[in-house]
């Protein structure tokens, strides 16, 4: 981005090494666009030339320096007078002097630590970018150059499925079970919806990938929901003992690592929202979170000959907190109840190893 000023008599133009072998990736803007700019990881260097073209052949321009940065930048839309900088780096590539022909800088930027994943959202935006100035008494000359940062992990050295009983007390109760926990971004949702209570006529059920984008804090915190995906897994009433499986691709989606609490500014949180609807069409639901991250290329060969808990595996995966793949109706559980969504208080934690149960009423039941 080119700021134009009066008397300017020169352009700026970025160049990088390296850029054939390169791979690029795509970012939205802020319209919801998608543009294509040079993929780096962290820890690589970056570094290439600036060329300064005089528009008029034999003119001369005065400047009091030369200077490139490389930024990292955190701007909250709703605060667009201060943007945050977590990276900021700078290098002089001419002192105060004039210009009298086309110049080319060489410059370099060596192991350039990238925390964060280049990210475009909802309320907020992280960028990383070259900005090249040639300061002037009047106006500045000034271009910027976008690169795109991707975050790698390894596989998680703890990755336990996930188990829940959910219902609603003496109408239903089911068990849901998901193979991981944390998935990576071309990965596949294996798991399965186990009835063991059946006694409201459901006529839908539906699984759905909700991301939650958290930005600010305190009296400024905004949430965003956005719905990913959405899959019908069931059409018809259900039986007890009826078991519903459930496989979700991921790879076909427009995703991003789970991002929490990114330089204390915003989060960015992945949820699976099972939802059941019954024949009055009165919705309930369940979210669980789950992580996503990104593999990295060049090990994937290596990774997926020794990998346990590969995502072509057909069953679900224990994750090593004992032997539960086995249902026994009659033994005891904690059991979450299930969340209507008209009803903001109809969730309730089992976290603490007894049944924490929430009475539904006839009137419930009968009056919506």
């Amino acid at each position: 981005m080119s700021f134009f000023g009066f008397g300017q008599s020169a352009e700026i133009d970025i160049v990088l090494d390296g850029t054939d072998g390169r791979k690029k990736a795509d970012i939205k803007t802020e319209e919801g666009k998608k543009e294509r700019h040079l993929l780096y990881y962290d820890g690589e260097t970056v570094a290439g030339k600036v060329n300064v073209t005089l528009k008029k052949p034999g003119s001369k321009l005065e400047h009091q320096g030369v200077k490139i940065e490389f930024v990292g930048q955190i701007e909250l839309y709703y605060d667009r007078g201060n943007q945050h900088e977590f990276t900021s780096l700078v290098k002089e590539l001419a002192r105060p002097g004039e210009l009298v022909q086309n110049t080319s800088y060489p410059f370099e930027f060596s192991n350039v630590e990238k925390p964060f994943e280049s990210y475009t959202g909802s309320n907020v935006r992280l960028r990383y970018f070259l900005r090249v100035t040639i300061v002037r008494r009047l106006s500045d000359i000034v271009k910027e150059m976008d690169i795109v940062v991707h975050t790698l992990s390894s596989y998680p050295d703890m990755n336990n499925s996930i188990k829940m009983e959910v219902g609603i007390e003496d109408c239903l109760h089911i068990e849901f079970e998901y193979n991981k926990s944390k998935y990576h971004l071309k990965d596949v949702i294996v798991g399965k919806i186990y009835f063991l209570l059946v006694r409201i006529k459901i006529k839908h059920m539906e699984i759905a990938i909700i991301k939650r984008e958290t930005t600010g804090s305190g009296p400024n915190t905004f949430t965003e929901n956005e719905t990913i995906a959405k899959y019908e897994i069931m059409d018809g009433a259900p039986v007890r003992g009826e078991s519903i499986p459930i496989r979700v691709f991921l790879a076909g989606y427009d995703l991003t690592p789970t991002m929490r609490d990114i330089n204390k500014k915003f989060s960015v949180r992945y949820y699976l929202n099972l939802v059941l609807m019954d024949e009055e069409d009165r919705r309930y639901f369940k979210q669980q979170e789950i992580t996503l991250w990104r593999k990295g290329e060049k090990t994937r060969k290596n990774l997926q000959t020794s990998s346990s808990t590969s995502p072509q595996m057909p069953h679900l995966v224990q994750g090593g907190d004992g032997p539960h793949n086995h249902h026994d109706v009659n033994a005891p559980h904690a059991i979450e109840d299930m969340k209507r969504e008209d009803e903001e208080d109809k969730l309730v934690g089992g976290g603490d190893g007894s049944a924490r149960k929430k009475q539904v009423s006839e009137a419930d039941q009968g009056n919506e």
